[in-house]
């Protein structure tokens, strides 16, 4: 994205910065060219400043609407918020690992596809020892 706008070449390492930028949109419900990211503040710095105590200030609301909707009946709302909570964070920490100014400080693709899953599988109530199943 803002790698591949400014000249640089296609590389896998460009396409994590994307993936993580990509991901943070997605969550935040904000574009990297909002006029909120101006000279200093950035997508990227936008959400890592926010971990983890506001991540519930700038999660985009259409996603908690969704989720409220949606809700386990068998938790009690607290319980699912608090684990909603906790997946938002790690996936919001993934986003800012993913798009990390330094190529040498980004998260591999394999170690984020790894922890993306775990989030999944941990709200979704998964255990390791339903895929035996």
């Amino acid at each position: 994205m803002a790698e591949y706008g400014m000249g640089g070449e296609v590389s896998t390492f460009g396409d994590i910065y994307s993936y993580g930028i990509l991901l943070l949109e997605m969550l935040t419900g904000k574009k990297p060219t909002d006029e909120i990211f101006n000279g200093s503040l950035s997508l990227h710095q936008f959400a890592k400043l926010a971990l983890p105590e506001r991540v519930m200030e700038i999660v985009d609301q259409r996603l908690l609407s969704i989720e409220a909707e949606a809700l386990n009946e068998s938790q009690t709302p607290i319980n699912a918020e608090s684990k909603l909570e906790m997946c938002l964070i790690s996936a919001f920490k993934v986003g800012v690992a993913c798009s990390m100014i330094s190529i040498k400080d980004r998260m591999a693709i394999r170690d984020a596809t790894v922890e993306m899953l775990r989030i999944r599988n941990s709200y979704m109530g998964v255990g390791i020892h339903a895929r035996n199943n």
